[in-house]
């Protein structure tokens, strides 16, 4: 019997345009894919090409061990997030499937479509803290798998309140 997975989008015209988004890919049964500099390299590259073919404009990324952070914004009124992330995750899946015979995605993702009231550059800021939330590195600078396709994001840290994302903040049901 299959099994039958939650529906956890909003309508898919919530997807589309010029609005900003804060979202995280897991890898495939969350194993430390992206610990591999080679791979960690060729999926912000992957997020370069793609986020051009698709209008979008790369804020903040974050490749960590074992998922992948990003911050973009629709740069038309087409821009699809969905159709975005769908070609983003095949194209790198099917390519790492060949290469490696096994699973590089987790079915879903997460999002969080920022309001008004969302602070972009403290959702960055906890984008490129993550490598020192997780212990990996003692300042965000030193992490070669981190940065922006928009500016110089190492001039764009600065002491910040703490964003924490909502998903992480709700009471379990």
């Amino acid at each position: 019997m299959a099994v039958q997975h939650k529906n956890i989008r909003l309508r898919s015209a919530s997807y589309i345009g010029r609005r900003s988004y804060f979202v995280t890919l897991c890898c495939a049964a969350r194993r430390p894919i992206f610990a591999n500099s080679n791979r960690a390299t060729w999926v912000i590259e992957n997020l370069r090409k793609q986020s051009v073919a698709y209008r979008f404009g790369v804020h903040a990324f974050c490749a960590m061990p074992d998922h992948f952070h990003v911050l973009l914004t629709g740069l038309d009124p087409n821009s699809n997030l969905l159709s975005f992330l769908r070609n983003l995750k095949q194209t790198t899946g099917h390519e790492y499937l060949k290469r490696f015979h096994n699973v590089l995605w987790q079915k879903k993702f997460y999002d969080h479509i920022l309001r008004p009231w969302d602070n972009a550059a403290r959702i960055a800021g906890y984008i490129w803290m993550n490598p020192v939330r997780k212990g990996i590195c003692d300042d965000p600078q030193d992490y070669p798998y981190s940065g922006s396709f928009m500016f110089d994001w190492k001039k764009a840290i600065s002491p910040v309140e703490s964003w924490v994302p909502d998903w992480k903040t709700k009471a379990p049901a």
